[in-house]
């Protein structure tokens, strides 16, 4: 998420009432390392399908890293103890190895905001190697790394005007990409390094999503620089391309699933201990994302269409009240949103395509983000079986 504006600042406005495998030292930078920069494209649903009498899951990841560099650094892959015997373990350093490993080796990982130039090569391949083996011990499976960048230059300059702001990296074990995945692209709409689409050959669009942020500040037109609005307009704009592509691919067959930071709080539960309501705007930004994505609201009208879409956590988990977005700064619990989320074709929790969802709510999932990663498991008809052991 933006740092700026959402979720609520510490001290808040006036708000509505409440209701393990081991792994070495990242290897050296080889100039071979491939770096897989997806360029924006308009949608194109003419793909192949392929079917199978499998069912195994699909097991997705998504995090809002608030910056990849961290994750650079050569991992600690256990806890320890300081020499002192009564001093308190000190926590291993971000890997995303490491990360893959703890969680069994998921088929997808999408990160937001990861923070990396478009040009910045070298931060790129240092992705794609701390996400590979580097050491006989390791015998997980190997992955690939693909990013969508900013490539605005009025809207997302970020600090020194080099770009090194938004974007999102979508890593992907390679036997399911190599077997399964036709295509992955960006959208022409979006130039701000939001959105990552990865297709299968099954026709399920999963989607790396890291939404506008709304704020005051302007917007302005990617090609001119002039002022052409808000964030908070350029937030509803996003909510409204994003639906509307989304319609269009389920129109064409093709089974939806959204995931990563969407920058608003649905409902009153998901806000702790209250839901932001101050400025006016944010509530307005919250009913046309409810409407647009889970039909919730507004009346339907030609003009103003609804992916009516199920957000999966809420769904399967009732009413529990667990979060995503823990600020460092604030004691653990004190102030907190569910603002990463899940979000499925109708379709597929009717036919029962989507199996279980949870959020990894602890201090230690958090590491040195500001968000927990979120997950979900479906499946497809895909045979998306557990790696093997090299």
């Amino acid at each position: 998420m933006d740092r700026d504006i959402s979720p609520p600042p510490p001290k808040r406005r006036r708000l509505s009432p409440p209701p393990g495998n081991k792994t070495s030292p990242l290897p050296t930078a080889k100039p071979s390392t491939p770096v897989h920069l997806i360029e924006p494209t308009s949608c194109n649903i003419e793909t192949p399908s392929v079917g199978s009498n499998s069912s195994s899951p699909l097991r997705i990841f998504a995090w809002n890293v608030n910056g990849i560099a961290p994750f650079l650094q050569k991992p600690i892959t256990s806890y320890f103890l300081s020499p002192k015997a009564t001093a308190k373990p000190i926590k291993p350093q971000a890997s995303l190895r490491n990360f893959l490993s703890r969680h069994n080796w998921p088929h997808v990982l999408f990160l937001q905001e990861v923070k990396i130039a478009r040009s910045d090569t070298k931060t790129q391949a240092a992705v794609q190697r701390a996400i590979i083996s580097s050491s006989p011990s390791d015998t997980g499976p190997e992955y690939k790394a693909f990013f969508t960048l900013p490539n605005d230059p009025h809207n997302a300059r970020g600090l020194g005007g080099e770009g090194k702001v938004y974007g999102v990296c979508s890593i992907i074990r390679s036997d399911f990409h190599d077997s399964h995945i036709s295509r992955i692209r960006s959208v022409e709409w979006d130039q701000e390094g939001r959105v990552n689409v990865v297709e299968t050959n099954d026709k399920l669009a999963i989607w790396n999503i890291y939404a506008v942020n709304g704020t005051s500040n302007p917007y302005r037109n990617p090609k001119t620089g002039e002022v052409a609005g808000t964030r908070h307009d350029r937030k509803l704009a996003f909510h409204r391309l994003l639906a509307e592509e989304c319609i269009t691919m389920e129109k064409q067959g093709w089974k939806n699933i959204l995931a990563g930071d969407f920058n608003v709080a649905p409902a009153r539960i998901d806000g702790h201990p209250n839901l932001r309501t101050w400025p006016e705007q944010h509530a307005i930004n919250r009913a046309d994302f409810n409407w647009r994505f889970f039909g919730v609201g507004h009346t339907e009208r030609p003009d103003d269409p609804s992916l009516h879409g199920v957000d999966v956590f809420r769904r399967m988990k009732g009413l529990d009240r667990r979060y995503t977005y823990h600020p460092p700064g604030r004691d653990w619990g004190t102030s907190c949103d569910r603002v990463d989320l899940v979000i499925a074709s109708k379709q597929m929790i009717e036919e029962k395509y989507v199996r279980e969802s949870g959020i990894l709510d602890t201090p230690e999932e958090r590491g040195t983000s500001d968000h927990v990663p979120i997950w979900v498991e479906v499946v497809v008809g895909m045979d998306v079986t557990r790696p093997e052991s090299k």
